[in-house]
Parts: C-alpha cells; structure tokens; sequence
C-alpha cells in the first residue's frame, strides 16, 4: 500500500502474524506502525522447515502488544475496511483460539508441539 496516510487504520502482515494497526509514521519503503489488535497469531515452529519437529528449532512466537510499533514493509500493508477495530485482548484470544482449532484439524507430531506452544503463551498473555 504506497499511500497510506498518518493516523490511517491498516492491516498489516508482519513476520507470520497478521495486525491491525494505525499508521504512524512513513519511512520510504516502510510504514512504522502502532499495534491495535491482533487479525492473525504468528505461526509456531520454525518458519524454514514448517511442518517439521525434528532437527530443528521449533521458535515460539509471541503476538505483538498493544501499542508496541512495528516497520512493516509497504507491501505489506493494506486497507482496514471494517467498521470498528477490535479490543486488543479479545482479537488475540481470537486469533489463538483460530489457530488452534486449525492445528487440531490434523493430528501430527507438528501440530500438537505447536499447540503446546500457544497453550503456554496463552499462560503469559491471559494469567
């Protein structure tokens, strides 16, 4: 997205996650902006060999927090077109039980490493 404008509500993909955030600076090939919700947890396992468990490492990826800023590439960024913008807590309550609930669809050693995952960050984030 070339012509996001400051104060602009966006969806934003960053690493595996996915956020919707408001735009608060533009930096050339980059905007910098502020977390507002969660759309999409960031994937569990390591991102190079997903799908594999072993001889590898298996990274656990915390969602960004509210209000913490993040460089997005403008590719990546895209219009926000919904009428209100999620709580932060309950998009990321929403977003974690989403990608549980396609990770318990196939039962692999992957999937239930990567649940385990995200039960443990759920722990840190809900406790």
């Amino acid at each position: 997205m070339e012509n996001a404008t400051i104060g602009e509500i966006v969806k934003a993909h960053y690493k595996s996650g996915t956020y919707i955030g408001e735009v608060i600076e533009d930096r050339g090939e980059n905007y910098l902006i502020k977390v507002l919700a969660v759309a999409k947890h960031p994937l569990q396992g390591d991102l190079h060999n997903y799908g594999k468990t072993e001889n590898v490492f298996f990274h656990q990826r915390k969602a960004l927090s509210w209000q913490e800023k993040m460089n997005v590439s403008k590719p990546a960024v895209h219009p926000y077109t919904e009428d209100s913008i999620p709580d932060y807590e309950t998009s990321l309550r929403q977003a974690v039980d989403e990608l549980k609930e396609k990770l318990n669809k196939q039962d692999s050693e992957f999937n239930q490493k990567a649940i385990k995952s995200l039960e443990e960050l759920e722990n840190s984030y809900f406790h």
